[in-house]
Protein backbone atom coordinates (compact mmCIF):
# COMPACT_ATOMS: atom_id res chain seq x y z
CA UNK A 1 0.00 0.00 0.00
CA UNK A 2 1.40 3.41 -1.00
CA UNK A 3 1.74 6.31 1.40
CA UNK A 4 -1.06 8.12 -0.42
CA UNK A 5 -3.40 5.12 -0.07
CA UNK A 6 -2.70 4.93 3.65
CA UNK A 7 -3.93 8.52 4.08
CA UNK A 8 -6.95 8.22 1.77
CA UNK A 9 -10.16 8.93 3.68
CA UNK A 10 -12.62 6.03 3.51
CA UNK A 11 -15.50 8.14 2.19
CA UNK A 12 -13.38 9.83 -0.45
CA UNK A 13 -12.04 6.45 -1.45
CA UNK A 14 -15.55 5.12 -2.04
CA UNK A 15 -16.45 8.21 -4.09
CA UNK A 16 -13.40 7.74 -6.30
CA UNK A 17 -13.99 4.00 -6.60
CA UNK A 18 -17.31 4.86 -8.23
CA UNK A 19 -16.11 7.89 -10.17
CA UNK A 20 -13.41 5.93 -12.00
CA UNK A 21 -16.21 4.03 -13.83
CA UNK A 22 -17.04 7.10 -15.89
CA UNK A 23 -16.87 6.45 -19.66
CA UNK A 24 -13.89 7.54 -21.75
CA UNK A 25 -13.01 7.14 -25.42
CA UNK A 26 -11.35 3.76 -26.05
CA UNK A 27 -11.17 3.34 -22.24
CA UNK A 28 -8.24 5.78 -22.02
CA UNK A 29 -9.27 7.04 -18.53
CA UNK A 30 -7.62 10.47 -19.02
CA UNK A 31 -7.54 11.38 -15.34
CA UNK A 32 -5.40 11.01 -12.25
CA UNK A 33 -6.25 11.99 -8.67
CA UNK A 34 -4.06 13.96 -6.28
CA UNK A 35 -5.49 13.83 -2.74
CA UNK A 36 -5.10 17.06 -0.74
CA UNK A 37 -7.12 16.12 2.32
CA UNK A 38 -10.21 14.14 3.34
CA UNK A 39 -12.59 16.35 1.34
CA UNK A 40 -10.37 17.95 -1.28
CA UNK A 41 -8.49 16.68 -4.31
CA UNK A 42 -7.11 17.69 -7.69
CA UNK A 43 -8.16 15.93 -10.87
CA UNK A 44 -5.27 15.99 -13.34
CA UNK A 45 -6.66 15.50 -16.82
CA UNK A 46 -4.78 14.76 -20.02
CA UNK A 47 -5.74 14.09 -23.62
CA UNK A 48 -4.49 12.01 -26.52
CA UNK A 49 -4.53 14.59 -29.31
CA UNK A 50 -0.84 14.02 -30.08
CA UNK A 51 -1.39 10.44 -31.26
CA UNK A 52 -5.14 9.85 -31.68
CA UNK A 53 -6.88 11.20 -34.78
CA UNK A 54 -10.23 10.95 -32.97
CA UNK A 55 -9.22 13.22 -30.07
CA UNK A 56 -9.49 16.45 -32.05
CA UNK A 57 -8.07 19.31 -29.91
CA UNK A 58 -8.58 17.04 -26.91
CA UNK A 59 -12.32 17.73 -26.93
CA UNK A 60 -13.45 14.07 -26.73
CA UNK A 61 -11.14 13.65 -23.71
CA UNK A 62 -12.72 16.76 -22.20
CA UNK A 63 -16.14 15.13 -22.63
CA UNK A 64 -14.78 12.20 -20.64
CA UNK A 65 -13.49 14.51 -17.91
CA UNK A 66 -16.94 16.05 -17.69
CA UNK A 67 -18.43 12.58 -17.33
CA UNK A 68 -15.94 11.84 -14.56
CA UNK A 69 -16.85 15.01 -12.65
CA UNK A 70 -20.57 14.32 -12.97
CA UNK A 71 -20.08 10.75 -11.80
CA UNK A 72 -18.04 12.03 -8.86
CA UNK A 73 -20.81 14.47 -7.89
CA UNK A 74 -23.47 11.76 -8.14
CA UNK A 75 -21.37 9.35 -6.07
CA UNK A 76 -20.75 12.03 -3.43
CA UNK A 77 -24.49 12.53 -2.98
CA UNK A 78 -24.71 8.97 -1.64
CA UNK A 79 -22.55 10.10 1.30
CA UNK A 80 -24.47 13.30 2.04
CA UNK A 81 -21.92 15.46 0.25
CA UNK A 82 -22.10 17.98 -2.57
CA UNK A 83 -19.25 18.85 -4.90
CA UNK A 84 -17.74 22.14 -5.94
CA UNK A 85 -15.28 22.14 -8.82
CA UNK A 86 -13.07 24.83 -10.34
CA UNK A 87 -10.80 24.44 -13.35
CA UNK A 88 -7.35 25.95 -13.04
CA UNK A 89 -7.10 28.37 -15.97
CA UNK A 90 -3.29 28.37 -15.90
CA UNK A 91 -3.06 24.63 -16.63
CA UNK A 92 -1.95 23.66 -20.16
CA UNK A 93 -4.84 23.09 -22.57
CA UNK A 94 -3.80 19.48 -23.11
CA UNK A 95 -3.72 18.89 -19.33
CA UNK A 96 -6.85 20.46 -17.83
CA UNK A 97 -6.73 20.49 -14.04
CA UNK A 98 -9.67 20.71 -11.63
CA UNK A 99 -9.76 21.45 -7.91
CA UNK A 100 -12.61 19.50 -6.32
CA UNK A 101 -14.07 20.18 -2.86
CA UNK A 102 -16.74 18.22 -1.02
CA UNK A 103 -18.93 19.66 1.72
CA UNK A 104 -22.10 18.55 3.55
CA UNK A 105 -25.04 18.78 1.17
CA UNK A 106 -27.62 21.48 1.78
CA UNK A 107 -30.38 19.00 0.98
CA UNK A 108 -30.21 15.35 2.07
CA UNK A 109 -30.72 12.43 -0.25
CA UNK A 110 -28.70 10.50 -2.79
CA UNK A 111 -29.01 11.17 -6.48
CA UNK A 112 -31.05 8.20 -7.80
CA UNK A 113 -28.60 7.81 -10.67
CA UNK A 114 -25.92 6.64 -8.22
CA UNK A 115 -27.28 3.09 -8.40
CA UNK A 116 -26.54 2.96 -12.14
CA UNK A 117 -22.90 4.05 -12.20
CA UNK A 118 -21.59 0.49 -12.15
CA UNK A 119 -24.20 -1.16 -14.45
CA UNK A 120 -23.76 1.49 -17.19
CA UNK A 121 -21.80 0.10 -20.12
CA UNK A 122 -21.44 0.19 -23.91
CA UNK A 123 -23.52 -2.33 -25.86
CA UNK A 124 -22.26 -2.70 -29.45
CA UNK A 125 -24.48 -5.63 -30.39
CA UNK A 126 -28.00 -5.43 -31.87
CA UNK A 127 -30.75 -4.09 -29.62
CA UNK A 128 -34.53 -4.29 -29.68
CA UNK A 129 -36.25 -2.33 -32.45
CA UNK A 130 -39.09 -1.50 -30.07
CA UNK A 131 -39.64 2.27 -30.17
CA UNK A 132 -38.85 4.22 -27.04
CA UNK A 133 -41.95 4.83 -24.95
CA UNK A 134 -43.13 8.37 -24.14
CA UNK A 135 -42.10 7.77 -20.52
CA UNK A 136 -38.58 6.71 -21.54
CA UNK A 137 -38.13 9.68 -23.87
CA UNK A 138 -39.47 12.10 -21.29
CA UNK A 139 -37.05 10.79 -18.65
CA UNK A 140 -34.10 11.05 -21.03
CA UNK A 141 -35.00 14.56 -22.13
CA UNK A 142 -35.53 15.68 -18.52
CA UNK A 143 -32.11 14.32 -17.56
CA UNK A 144 -30.35 17.01 -19.59
CA UNK A 145 -29.37 20.22 -17.79
CA UNK A 146 -30.42 23.64 -19.13
CA UNK A 147 -28.71 24.53 -22.37
CA UNK A 148 -28.79 20.99 -23.80
CA UNK A 149 -31.34 19.17 -25.92
CA UNK A 150 -31.79 15.92 -27.80
CA UNK A 151 -32.74 15.24 -31.42
CA UNK A 152 -34.19 11.78 -32.03
CA UNK A 153 -33.56 9.78 -35.20
CA UNK A 154 -36.15 7.02 -35.18
CA UNK A 155 -38.59 5.10 -37.32
CA UNK A 156 -37.61 5.05 -40.98
CA UNK A 157 -34.83 7.57 -40.34
CA UNK A 158 -32.81 4.83 -38.60
CA UNK A 159 -31.84 3.53 -42.04
CA UNK A 160 -30.25 6.88 -42.91
CA UNK A 161 -28.37 6.86 -39.59
CA UNK A 162 -27.20 3.28 -40.18
CA UNK A 163 -25.94 4.25 -43.63
CA UNK A 164 -24.11 7.20 -42.12
CA UNK A 165 -22.35 4.90 -39.66
CA UNK A 166 -21.59 2.38 -42.41
CA UNK A 167 -19.90 5.08 -44.52
CA UNK A 168 -18.16 6.46 -41.45
CA UNK A 169 -16.73 3.00 -40.73
CA UNK A 170 -15.22 2.80 -44.20
CA UNK A 171 -13.39 6.06 -43.52
CA UNK A 172 -12.10 4.75 -40.19
CA UNK A 173 -11.05 1.36 -41.51
CA UNK A 174 -9.20 2.62 -44.59
CA UNK A 175 -7.17 5.37 -42.95
CA UNK A 176 -3.64 4.61 -41.67
CA UNK A 177 -3.90 7.18 -38.88
CA UNK A 178 -6.95 5.36 -37.48
CA UNK A 179 -5.29 1.96 -37.92
CA UNK A 180 -2.58 3.00 -35.48
CA UNK A 181 -5.23 3.86 -32.91
CA UNK A 182 -7.20 0.65 -33.42
CA UNK A 183 -4.10 -1.52 -32.99
CA UNK A 184 -3.33 0.19 -29.69
CA UNK A 185 -6.80 0.09 -28.10
CA UNK A 186 -8.00 -3.48 -28.72
CA UNK A 187 -7.08 -6.22 -26.27
CA UNK A 188 -7.31 -9.57 -28.05
CA UNK A 189 -8.64 -12.81 -26.57
CA UNK A 190 -10.30 -10.85 -23.80
CA UNK A 191 -13.75 -10.50 -22.31
CA UNK A 192 -12.69 -7.64 -20.04
CA UNK A 193 -9.91 -5.07 -20.22
CA UNK A 194 -8.69 -2.61 -17.60
CA UNK A 195 -7.24 -0.10 -20.05
CA UNK A 196 -8.46 -1.00 -23.55
CA UNK A 197 -11.46 -2.48 -25.40
CA UNK A 198 -11.71 -6.29 -25.22
CA UNK A 199 -12.19 -7.89 -28.62
CA UNK A 200 -15.26 -9.77 -27.37
CA UNK A 201 -17.00 -6.42 -26.85
CA UNK A 202 -16.53 -5.26 -30.46
CA UNK A 203 -19.75 -6.84 -31.68
CA UNK A 204 -18.32 -9.09 -34.41
CA UNK A 205 -18.40 -12.87 -34.71
CA UNK A 206 -15.46 -15.12 -33.88
CA UNK A 207 -14.39 -15.64 -37.51
CA UNK A 208 -14.35 -11.91 -38.25
CA UNK A 209 -12.49 -11.26 -35.01
CA UNK A 210 -9.72 -13.69 -35.91
CA UNK A 211 -9.43 -12.24 -39.41
CA UNK A 212 -9.35 -8.66 -38.07
CA UNK A 213 -6.61 -9.57 -35.64
CA UNK A 214 -4.43 -11.06 -38.38
CA UNK A 215 -5.05 -8.24 -40.85
CA UNK A 216 -4.51 -5.43 -38.34
CA UNK A 217 -0.97 -6.53 -37.51
CA UNK A 218 0.35 -4.80 -40.63
CA UNK A 219 -0.99 -1.81 -42.58
CA UNK A 220 0.06 -3.44 -45.86
CA UNK A 221 -2.29 -6.33 -45.10
CA UNK A 222 -5.07 -3.86 -44.38
CA UNK A 223 -4.56 -2.08 -47.70
CA UNK A 224 -4.43 -5.34 -49.64
CA UNK A 225 -7.63 -6.71 -48.12
CA UNK A 226 -9.41 -3.37 -48.48
CA UNK A 227 -8.35 -2.99 -52.12
CA UNK A 228 -8.82 -6.52 -53.44
CA UNK A 229 -10.97 -8.49 -51.01
CA UNK A 230 -13.53 -5.97 -49.70
CA UNK A 231 -11.87 -6.24 -46.31
CA UNK A 232 -14.08 -3.65 -44.59
CA UNK A 233 -17.43 -5.16 -45.54
CA UNK A 234 -17.82 -7.82 -42.80
CA UNK A 235 -16.80 -5.60 -39.86
CA UNK A 236 -18.84 -2.68 -41.17
CA UNK A 237 -21.92 -4.85 -41.54
CA UNK A 238 -21.55 -6.37 -38.07
CA UNK A 239 -20.36 -3.30 -36.15
CA UNK A 240 -22.23 -0.52 -37.94
CA UNK A 241 -25.01 -1.28 -40.43
CA UNK A 242 -26.81 -4.09 -38.59
CA UNK A 243 -26.61 -2.48 -35.12
CA UNK A 244 -27.57 0.84 -36.72
CA UNK A 245 -30.84 -0.73 -37.82
CA UNK A 246 -31.26 -2.94 -34.73
CA UNK A 247 -32.06 -0.28 -32.13
CA UNK A 248 -34.95 1.86 -30.98
CA UNK A 249 -33.38 5.09 -32.21
CA UNK A 250 -30.26 7.09 -32.77
CA UNK A 251 -29.93 10.43 -31.01
CA UNK A 252 -27.87 13.60 -31.11
CA UNK A 253 -27.26 15.66 -27.98
CA UNK A 254 -27.00 19.35 -28.81
CA UNK A 255 -25.86 22.46 -26.98
CA UNK A 256 -27.57 25.84 -27.22
CA UNK A 257 -24.34 27.18 -28.71
CA UNK A 258 -21.75 25.20 -30.63
CA UNK A 259 -19.07 24.16 -28.11
CA UNK A 260 -15.68 25.84 -28.48
CA UNK A 261 -13.84 25.97 -25.14
CA UNK A 262 -12.68 23.34 -22.69
CA UNK A 263 -15.43 24.31 -20.26
CA UNK A 264 -18.06 23.83 -22.99
CA UNK A 265 -16.95 20.25 -23.59
CA UNK A 266 -16.65 19.48 -19.88
CA UNK A 267 -20.22 20.70 -19.37
CA UNK A 268 -21.32 18.59 -22.34
CA UNK A 269 -19.65 15.55 -20.80
CA UNK A 270 -21.57 16.07 -17.58
CA UNK A 271 -24.84 16.27 -19.55
CA UNK A 272 -23.92 13.18 -21.57
CA UNK A 273 -23.28 11.15 -18.43
CA UNK A 274 -26.62 12.06 -16.86
CA UNK A 275 -28.35 11.07 -20.10
CA UNK A 276 -26.46 7.75 -20.25
CA UNK A 277 -27.11 6.88 -16.61
CA UNK A 278 -30.78 7.73 -17.08
CA UNK A 279 -30.88 5.36 -20.05
CA UNK A 280 -29.41 2.64 -17.83
CA UNK A 281 -31.99 3.39 -15.14
CA UNK A 282 -34.73 2.94 -17.77
CA UNK A 283 -33.36 -0.49 -18.69
CA UNK A 284 -31.95 0.78 -21.98
CA UNK A 285 -28.56 0.13 -23.56
CA UNK A 286 -26.46 2.70 -25.39
CA UNK A 287 -23.55 2.87 -27.83
CA UNK A 288 -21.67 6.11 -28.61
CA UNK A 289 -21.38 7.18 -32.25
CA UNK A 290 -19.09 10.17 -31.88
CA UNK A 291 -16.68 9.89 -34.81
CA UNK A 292 -18.97 11.34 -37.53
CA UNK A 293 -19.16 14.53 -35.47
CA UNK A 294 -15.37 14.62 -35.13
CA UNK A 295 -14.69 14.17 -38.84
CA UNK A 296 -17.34 16.79 -39.63
CA UNK A 297 -15.54 19.33 -37.48
CA UNK A 298 -12.27 18.58 -39.29
CA UNK A 299 -14.13 19.42 -42.52
CA UNK A 300 -15.81 22.59 -41.21
CA UNK A 301 -12.49 23.96 -40.01
CA UNK A 302 -10.59 22.94 -43.14
CA UNK A 303 -8.14 20.78 -41.20
CA UNK A 304 -6.35 17.84 -42.78
CA UNK A 305 -6.49 14.67 -40.67
CA UNK A 306 -4.95 12.08 -42.99
CA UNK A 307 -2.12 11.84 -45.46
CA UNK A 308 -4.04 9.34 -47.58
CA UNK A 309 -5.75 10.82 -50.68
CA UNK A 310 -9.53 10.83 -50.67
CA UNK A 311 -10.06 10.89 -46.92
CA UNK A 312 -11.05 14.59 -46.78
CA UNK A 313 -13.62 14.10 -49.55
CA UNK A 314 -15.14 11.12 -47.74
CA UNK A 315 -15.36 13.14 -44.52
CA UNK A 316 -17.04 16.00 -46.41
CA UNK A 317 -19.64 13.52 -47.65
CA UNK A 318 -20.25 12.36 -44.09
CA UNK A 319 -20.70 15.95 -42.94
CA UNK A 320 -23.32 16.59 -45.63
CA UNK A 321 -25.11 13.36 -44.73
CA UNK A 322 -25.18 14.33 -41.06
CA UNK A 323 -26.59 17.76 -41.84
CA UNK A 324 -29.35 16.19 -43.95
CA UNK A 325 -30.13 13.79 -41.12
CA UNK A 326 -30.74 16.29 -38.31
CA UNK A 327 -30.34 19.75 -39.86
CA UNK A 328 -27.27 21.93 -40.23
CA UNK A 329 -27.73 23.82 -36.94
CA UNK A 330 -28.23 20.69 -34.84
CA UNK A 331 -25.28 18.94 -36.52
CA UNK A 332 -22.91 21.84 -35.89
CA UNK A 333 -24.02 22.26 -32.26
CA UNK A 334 -23.93 18.51 -31.55
CA UNK A 335 -21.80 17.36 -28.62
CA UNK A 336 -22.59 13.63 -28.63
CA UNK A 337 -24.31 11.02 -30.77
CA UNK A 338 -25.33 7.43 -30.14
CA UNK A 339 -27.83 4.65 -30.63
CA UNK A 340 -30.15 3.38 -27.93
CA UNK A 341 -32.64 0.63 -27.27
CA UNK A 342 -33.84 -2.08 -24.93
CA UNK A 343 -31.58 -5.09 -24.59
CA UNK A 344 -29.37 -7.15 -22.36
CA UNK A 345 -26.27 -5.53 -20.82
CA UNK A 346 -23.00 -6.23 -22.58
CA UNK A 347 -21.50 -9.62 -21.69
CA UNK A 348 -18.00 -8.30 -22.43
CA UNK A 349 -16.88 -4.81 -21.48
CA UNK A 350 -14.05 -2.48 -20.59
CA UNK A 351 -13.37 -2.38 -16.87
CA UNK A 352 -11.08 0.19 -15.22
CA UNK A 353 -7.62 0.56 -13.79
CA UNK A 354 -7.57 0.06 -10.01
CA UNK A 355 -7.81 3.23 -7.96
CA UNK A 356 -4.27 2.71 -6.72
CA UNK A 357 -3.01 3.16 -10.30
CA UNK A 358 -4.91 6.45 -10.65
CA UNK A 359 -3.55 8.14 -7.52
CA UNK A 360 -0.61 10.51 -7.93
CA UNK A 361 1.38 12.81 -5.68
CA UNK A 362 2.09 16.46 -6.46
CA UNK A 363 5.55 15.65 -7.82
CA UNK A 364 4.16 12.87 -10.01
CA UNK A 365 1.49 15.19 -11.39
CA UNK A 366 4.07 17.87 -12.31
CA UNK A 367 6.30 15.37 -14.08
CA UNK A 368 3.57 13.80 -16.22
Amino acid sequence: MSKMEQHLDATLEQILELARWAPSGDNTQPWRFEILDARRLIVHGHDTRDHCVYDLDGHPSQLSLGALLETMAIAASSFGLEMQVARRPEAPEARPTFVVDFAPAALPGADPLADFILPRSVQRRPLSRRPLTPVEKAALTASLPPGFGVTWIEGGARLAAARLMYRNAKLRLTMPEAHQVHRAVIEWDARYSEDRIPDQALGVDAVTTRLMRWIMRDWRRVEFFNTWLAGTVAPRLQMDLIPGLACAAHFVLTAAQAPRRTDDYVAAGRAMQRFWLTATAQGLQLQPELTPLIFSRYVREGRVFSGKPGMQARAAGLARQGELLVGKQAWESAVFMGRIGAGEPAAARSTRKPLSALLVGAADARSR
